[in-house]
């Protein structure tokens, strides 16, 4: 005999536009649940960053950019006092700022410094690494070929590091055109949060050109990201839809949608909340999988799950692809009495 699911309101979520249909239970629908998924250790440094921010010294606390590109994150960091701005000469004279995990270029610093801002930089230390590579191979005077997006804040920060020897390329394709001015001085580095197939495809392709193109001394797509790609890489074939939980400014979560189209699923969405599933998304549909980027806090992923109870999905089973223990200090003006980061385990 079969049972009916009564779907109750949720007051965590906002107003739905429409309730999943319930449905009798039927039972071979299933969720595939991506592990590693959610918060990586650089997000989780950035939140606590504005957390212990607004604790030591009081609301408000002026952040550059989002700190993180999660508008759930950014929302209820609003409610505890945070204001967040595009630029720093919004930020009143003298005020506290804290700079977005993304990381700022030297710019940003200078510009924060003469206005007499008091500064917190919150880039987290993988995309610092990649600034200390930019600059160093600027020293030796190398063109250097950044593989990333152009426009999104990581990759103006690492850009910022040496203007005047850093050319973006952006996809693909720009690697059979972009120009360089010396084949013998050149080297690659990328933004951290890419899609490692495309990124490796554009290296490729840079090679067939130019031989003698050097790597950067070590990965510099995060390990976070290339985990979560792994992950629902290994889930998509078995999937007939993914659902990914991260917001559309949130590079790496846009490409695990990407990946899991590449890699199998028949099809792929991104959403920011549960409201956001749609019912025909669900029709014929047994198997579902699930992550979430590495900016989501997981209570976004239990949220959507539970909502999925509502048609259904009961039968949940997490697929781990790697182990996550990495937990960043906070940086140098938090650190003593304060928690050290680390705080939320990424599943």
């Amino acid at each position: 005999m079969s049972q009916t699911v009564v779907a109750l309101p949720n007051p965590r979520l906002p107003q739905r536009r429409e309730r999943l249909q319930d449905v009798p239970i039927a039972g071979d629908k299933k969720i595939l649940l991506a592990a590693p998924r959610g918060y990586c250790a650089g997000v989780d440094r950035a939140v606590i960053t504005v957390e212990q921010a607004l604790e030591r010294h009081g609301a408000p606390v002026y952040v550059r950019k989002q700190i993180v590109h999660n508008i759930h994150v950014v929302r209820e960091l609003e409610e505890k006092g945070a204001i967040f701005v595009e630029e720093v000469d919004e930020v009143p004279e003298g005020a506290l700022v804290v700079f977005s995990a993304h990381g700022v270029s030297p710019a940003v610093v200078d510009s924060a410094a003469t206005r007499g801002l008091r500064a917190i930089d919150a880039t987290c230390p993988l995309v610092t690494k990649v600034h200390r590579e930019a600059k160093r191979f600027a020293r030796d005077d190398y063109q250097i070929l950044l593989v990333g997006h152009e426009g999104h804040e990581e990759v103006e920060g690492t850009a910022g590091e040496a203007p005047d020897h850093v050319t973006v390329v952006n996809n693909p394709d720009e690697a059979d055109t972009v120009e360089v001015e010396d084949p013998s001085k050149l080297v690659w580095l990328s933004q951290t949060t890419l899609s490692v197939d495309e990124t490796m495809e554009t290296v490729r392709r840079l090679r067939e050109r130019f031989p003698h193109l050097q790597d950067p001394p070590s990965d510099d797509i995060c390990y976070a990201t290339q985990n979560r790609q792994v992950a629902i890489k290994k889930i998509a074939e078995h999937s007939d839809l993914v659902i990914v939980v991260g917001s559309a400014n949130s590079s790496n979560s846009v490409r695990l949608v990407e990946v899991a189209l590449q890699y199998g699923a028949k099809a792929a969405y991104r959403i920011d909340y549960p409201d956001e599933v749609r019912q025909e998304w669900l029709d014929g549909v047994k198997t579902i999988g699930i992550t979430s980027g590495a900016s989501v806090p997981d209570v976004l992923v239990e949220q959507l799950m539970s909502e999925l109870t509502h048609a259904g999905y009961f039968d949940v089973e997490e697929v781990r692809t790697a182990e996550e223990d990495l937990i960043f200090s906070l940086p140098k003006e938090l650190r003593g009495d304060g928690p050290r980061g680390g705080r939320r385990e990424s599943a």
